[in-house]
């Protein structure tokens, strides 16, 4: 077996929660306690090193790692975080996770590694149905790419796999694993089932 990679793994807690009404989505209460404890918990257990991205309340998301916010304006989305990550943080691979992903699988780490072969380049999450692509991991290599990409307007991250070495992870035997709670409604659904 291959060593590790030098790895951080980014929180994604920048975005702007326009389904939780704007609220930052990384401190809402799931039974009262913040949707990102449950991922800091869950990479923490893991041997994580961990960061977040935010683009507000950075002093409360100090206390889980380095904090840092989106270089690109207008909140992108997704690969705002990502390429933040690669622009600010010095580590061969950067692994994403979502905020809002509480039930993240206690494998995650070890599976998303095993699958790193020499080119590969970047590595996503399938749950068995669909690509999870804020799950995911991405090589240094990718930076020049990834800024072009999003210099050029693009904000839909699987296109960014056709001009990288993309591997896929199976998950589909831990599906729920994947679930993010997105409005009022999912997170009060998923609090009475947890």
């Amino acid at each position: 077996m291959q060593p590790l990679p030098e790895t951080t793994w980014v929180i994604l807690a920048g975005g702007q929660a326009r389904r939780m009404g704007g609220k930052d989505k990384g401190l809402v209460s799931l039974n009262n306690k913040p949707l990102i404890d449950y991922v800091n918990d869950r990479l923490s257990e893991q041997g994580a090193n961990v960061a977040v991205n935010a683009n507000r309340n950075q002093e409360t998301y100090a206390k889980y790692g380095q904090v840092f916010s989106d270089v690109f304006e207008g909140f992108p989305g997704p690969l705002g975080g990502i390429h933040a990550a690669m622009a600010q943080l010095d580590s061969e691979w950067y692994g994403f996770v979502p905020c809002d992903c509480p039930n993240l699988p206690h494998n995650l780490l070890e599976k998303m590694y095993q699958t790193i072969s020499d080119d590969t380049e970047i590595v996503v999450a399938h749950d068995g149905e669909s690509v999870q692509p804020v799950v995911t991991m991405y090589k240094r290599s990718v930076f020049e790419r990834l800024e072009n990409f999003l210099n050029n307007g693009d904000r839909k991250i699987v296109l960014l796999y056709d001009i990288c070495k993309t591997e896929f992870v199976d998950f589909s035997d831990e599906h729920d694993a994947f679930i993010n709670l997105n409005t009022p409604d999912e997170l009060e659904k998923f609090g009475a089932l947890s």
